[in-house]
């Protein structure tokens, strides 16, 4: 059975906690302070049998301005609107509000299923808290505890019932990354489109930059809708979110992150939680767009999270944004070209795209450039083709030879895929200096049109065929035993 649970209530009074509690993991950031939830958040929840959507809203705020509070509280009322069910959570210990009677309220008027909880009901400091919810109007109160796990069975006989209205519907997958091949596989040529994203397995894209750089508002053109709080003020979105969509004829599963800034200036713990957030889904992801503020590309910051991106294996595009408000176009992408060529070449060949997130130009060919990466981060080429261009690169410059001994490559394999991996057997491979090394990834990157993508290349000793050659033989106790004997009756 499944359905989507929507989680409301006034700030801090615990909705990222239940809903780590019901997704079995801490997605959501946790802390003490109030708000630190903004965006809207989405997880497969699990409560015994029952498997559902939960979605973590932003605490609710009577305010109806544009301000960021008031931006905040339309996107946690469309959530409502978007659920089957909304959960709505009150302070068992601080008691009923202001605030949690006007909402109550607002939860009437929309006519829909509303299952009331009261959290942190553990011990009887919230027995007050509890009698006074049945004012609310809403039924009879559960009470639970999402930080001890207290109540849960209490509500899993609410949500029972309500769960069998509705049909079934597909988990999630994660993507597979380092792709092992096999012998046979190596040898086989591969099927062009057999990694082509699908509903069950979308493709997985993370979008990271710096603070205010335009990540949200990208993504919400990409969807074609606002689905994530934007604004003019640096550092809005806190948490890594993930959403669903089809874009352009592409499944893709899509993460907004919150913007990194330099390690020096990041010194308060929710800051740091949100980093380390973006940070994971940079793990999840299989392309990462590193998008750039045009007025202001490629700060050390940026060099920073791409290279990070690379490291990790992970296809890159990068992307500069705010191209609508640059005047020299030309001379201004002859500047990001150059620079880009320049700042990053562990990413050579990697795309260069120029977006509006604003107007949506441009949203096409980013489109093109995370597909084509995606294919080549999936690419795998048959050993003996690999071979066949592994004799000619070396005879057009062959092997170092250090201390006189040449040494000699024998063969060459792809061992993985996401991102490609080869491993070359040789001789004296602790030998092979990185500037040979480089010379081969360049030539793959080259021959095998591979450009941009991060590639693996690991160099092996094939060592010797003789298994005996390592073993040590010790003459057993009993037969030294004998031999002493038969030694000392011949004297």
């Amino acid at each position: 059975m499944s359905f989507t649970l929507a989680i409301v209530g006034r700030p801090n009074v615990g909705k990222s906690t239940l809903f780590n509690r019901l997704v079995g993991r801490r997605l959501a950031l946790v802390d003490d302070q109030p708000g630190v939830t903004r965006d809207l958040r989405e997880g497969d929840a699990r409560l015994m049998d029952l498997r559902f959507t939960v979605i973590d809203t932003a605490g609710l705020e009577d305010v109806t301005d544009d301000s960021l509070q008031g931006r905040m509280r339309r996107l946690t009322e469309r959530a409502v609107d978007m659920a089957d069910i909304s959960l709505f959570l009150v302070d068992g210990r601080a008691g009923l509000t202001a605030t949690d009677r006007v909402f109550a309220d607002i939860l009437r008027r929309k006519g829909g299923k509303v299952i009331l909880a009261v959290n942190k009901a553990e011990g009887s400091a919230a027995d007050a808290g509890a009698l006074e919810a049945w004012e609310l109007g809403l039924g009879e109160p559960v009470r639970i505890s999402a930080e001890h796990g207290e109540g849960m069975e209490d509500l899993y006989h609410l949500l029972r019932p309500l769960a069998a209205e509705y049909d079934e519907r597909e988990a999630e997958t994660a993507p597979a990354v380092e792709v092992d091949l096999s012998e046979a596989e190596g040898e086989e040529e591969a099927d062009p489109l057999a990694h082509r994203p699908t509903a069950a397995k979308p493709l997985q894209i993370a979008v990271i930059g710096r603070p205010n750089a335009g990540k949200s508002t990208l993504i919400n053109k990409i969807l074609g809708t606002d689905r994530l709080l934007t604004g003019p003020e640096a550092g809005i979105t806190r948490d890594a979110i993930s959403l669903r969509s089809d874009w352009m004829g592409t499944p893709i599963r899509i993460w907004d992150t919150a913007g990194m800034r330099k390690k020096a200036r990041v010194v308060e713990k929710l800051e740091k939680l949100s980093v380390a957030d973006g940070l994971r889904a940079v793990r999840f992801a299989e392309v990462v767009v590193v998008l750039l503020d045009v007025e202001i590309p490629f700060e050390t910051q940026d060099l920073r999270i791409a290279d990070f991106a690379e490291t990790e294996g992970r296809a890159v595009v990068v992307a500069a944004n705010k191209w609508d408000l640059e005047d020299e176009k030309q001379e201004k992408l002859a500047d990001l070209k150059e620079m880009f060529e320049r700042l990053l070449p562990q990413l050579k060949g990697a795309p260069l795209v120029t977006v509006s997130a604003k107007t949506g130009r441009g949203l096409d060919r980013l489109h093109d450039a995370i597909v084509r990466v995606h294919d080549i981060w999936n690419k795998r080429i048959t050993t003996a083709k690999l071979n066949s261009w592994l004799g000619a690169m070396t005879e057009a410059h062959p092997p170092p030879a250090p201390g006189g001994h040449r040494i000699k490559l024998r063969y060459m394999t792809q061992v993985k895929t996401r991102p490609p991996g080869f491993v070359v057997m040789c001789s004296h491979p602790d030998l092979m200096p990185d500037s040979y090394k480089r010379y081969l990834v360049n030539g793959l990157r080259e021959h095998f049109e591979m450009p941009g993508t991060p590639i693996r290349l690991t160099f092996r000793s094939q060592g010797d065929k003789n298994p005996w050659k390592e073993r040590k033989f010790h003459t057993p106790s009993r037969l030294r035993k004998h031999i002493d004997r038969k030694g000392s009756k011949e004297d």
